[in-house]
């Protein structure tokens, strides 16, 4: 039997204190929340707990059985009960958690959200703490703890490490997906290469130089996917845009194909880690076999708003068999 992809992440790990509130507070207002929660979060532990999640079903838990992939996480938390709990929750999930350092000098990285109940749209502040360990001289020796066929990684450790491991996919020919989130400019030349870049409107409209307002239609969206493909080197872009669904743009020689992908219908009631629900389906996608771009936005958009359904982060991801 050939041995299962492994997807790798490099990413953020926090824990996410979360407020729900009957509306996004004005400035000077004082809320009272009508709910409070804690829970493991960060962009890069939700989307390494998206990919184990959707590789198997929710019998398997962290067992390696029926599994479809192997998900290692690479990063940092503190030595405290907060780190505790985020790498024993993965753990619980299947994943790997070799490659999380315990830094004695830091805390782990939390996040305040703020979820509008009536929308469900929530508003987030982070404080990165041990996320912000992990640095660019630590890429080379993270990345060599293991073989793995897609490298996933997010906006949400410093940019200068993502730099760093870009380059270092590149050299060891590890195709990559990026996440650019949350939305920054990147230096010149940093999206070379990279096999997959999954954003948002306002993370493509940064990354293209436009307005937001620029990409409301088709011509506009395929403007600026087709300036990363053509200009920047990206192989495949995906935006996400939210209840407008998804617009993809195909690269590489002969392809080309694009297109606008309808948005699921579901009942929104938090939209916290939908994003990275995507990501996790859209990667099994791309190390599942015969890799199909307008297929892995379909069967991804299909996990994103069964998410927003559920209230949480990684709780409200669902297990494979949820989407069978």
């Amino acid at each position: 039997m050939p041995p299962l992809p492994t997807l790798t992440i490099l990413g953020s790990l926090n824990i996410d204190l979360v407020s729900r509130v009957p509306h996004h507070p004005a400035p000077g207002e004082t809320l009272t929340a009508t709910a409070f929660s804690l829970s493991p979060g960060g962009k890069g532990a939700n989307q390494a707990v998206a990919c184990a999640k959707l590789s198997r079903p929710s019998s398997s838990s962290s067992s390696p059985s029926d599994a479809t992939a192997t998900v290692r996480m690479l990063g940092a938390v503190g030595s405290d009960s907060y780190g505790a709990l985020l790498t024993s929750n993965l753990a619980a999930h299947g994943v790997d958690v070799s490659g999380v350092r315990v830094r004695q000098d830091a805390k782990t990285g939390v996040a305040i959200i703020i979820v509008d109940e009536p929308t469900g749209e929530n508003r987030i502040i982070l404080s990165p703490e041990a996320n912000h360990a992990v640095r660019a001289g630590d890429v080379a020796g993270m990345l060599g703890e293991g073989e793995t066929d897609l490298l996933i990684m997010q906006l949400e450790i410093p940019l200068e490490t993502v730099v760093a491991a870009l380059g270092a996919a590149r050299a060891r020919g590890v195709p990559v997906l990026l996440n650019p989130a949350p939305a920054q400019r990147l230096p010149a030349g940093a999206l070379r290469g990279v096999a997959h870049l999954v954003v948002n409107e306002t993370e493509a409209a940064m990354l293209g130089g436009v307005e937001v307002g620029a990409l409301d239609g088709v011509e506009g969206l395929e403007a600026v996917a087709r300036g990363l493909v053509e200009g920047e080197g990206v192989g495949n872009v995906v935006i996400t845009l939210g209840g407008r669904g998804v617009f993809y743009r195909e690269g590489g020689e002969g392809k080309g194909r694009s297109g606008l992908v309808p948005a699921e219908r579901a009942r929104v009631v938090d939209t916290t880690a939908a994003g990275d629900t995507f990501v996790g389906a859209y990667a099994l996608e791309v190390v599942g076999g015969r890799f199909d771009i307008e297929e892995a936005v379909r069967k991804a958009n299909r996990a994103a708003a069964r998410t927003v359904e559920r209230r949480g982060a990684q709780d409200s991801i669902p297990w494979r068999d949820e989407l069978e």
